[in-house]
């Protein structure tokens, strides 16, 4: 297995759930998480396919093995029957292929137990993957939960500062009425009325100013 692939694993496998949701508050934690669920899940493909490549290996090298094997199993027999006819060209012709068979079988063996220390690992790091993807799945529907709680509660909230307001104003309404003063309801021409009174304010202080310089004048 790659060692990109390794660190990424552990990576995934270490990082902490609510260390996640902390570092992307400015971000979108519902994203964020699914696109780490989706990122266990490519991690978990890939270990598979290295496992299914070690499988093959495996499967070859062990399939090599007994034939050499039985390769050498059948030479014995060969060499006994050379040596009782009497060809020794032949008994050695066999030995020296047993021997052959010999140096290879330690080689064999080894990659075999090496494929299947490794499947081993391999086959530990897609639990610990899975365990993982479930622990994300769990924070996710959680985290769902929550946010579908806080809307409505938001909405909630919303709708009952607005009738509470209303009934404030209603209320108002009713004692102004009841003591006999006018209700003026919003027009939409406050801003119109402020700026004549500004402008009334204007000529009353042309008005004095006028009114001095003509005192020192005469």
């Amino acid at each position: 297995m790659s060692e990109g692939l390794i660190k990424r694993i552990g990576r995934i496998i270490s990082g902490s759930t609510n260390a996640l949701v902390d570092s992307i508050e400015n971000a979108a934690p519902k994203m964020v998480m699914e696109q780490t669920i989706r990122e266990i899940d490519d991690a978990i493909q890939e270990v598979k396919e290295q496992m299914g490549k070690l499988e093959a290996s495996k499967y070859l090298s062990t399939k090599t093995l007994n034939r050499d094997n039985e390769k050498h199993a059948e030479l014995a027999s060969q060499i006994q029957v050379a040596v009782d006819a009497g060809r020794d060209d032949l008994a050695e012709a066999a030995i020296s292929k047993q021997m052959d068979i010999e140096v290879q079988l330690p080689i064999l063996e080894k990659s075999i137990q090496d494929d299947t220390s490794e499947i081993q690992e391999l086959s530990s790091y897609i639990s610990a993957l899975q365990a993982k993807k479930r622990e994300m799945l769990d924070a996710l529907a959680e985290f769902s939960k929550v946010e579908a709680h806080i809307s409505e509660s938001v909405e909630s909230s919303s709708s009952n500062v607005a009738r509470t307001v209303e009934q404030a104003e209603s209320a108002f309404n009713r004692v102004m009425q009841k003591n006999g003063m006018p209700i003026n309801p919003s027009t939409g021409d406050e801003s119109k009325l402020a700026e004549l009174e500004e402008l009334a304010r204007a000529n009353r202080i042309k008005e004095r100013l006028a009114k001095a310089k003509s005192g020192v004048e005469s």
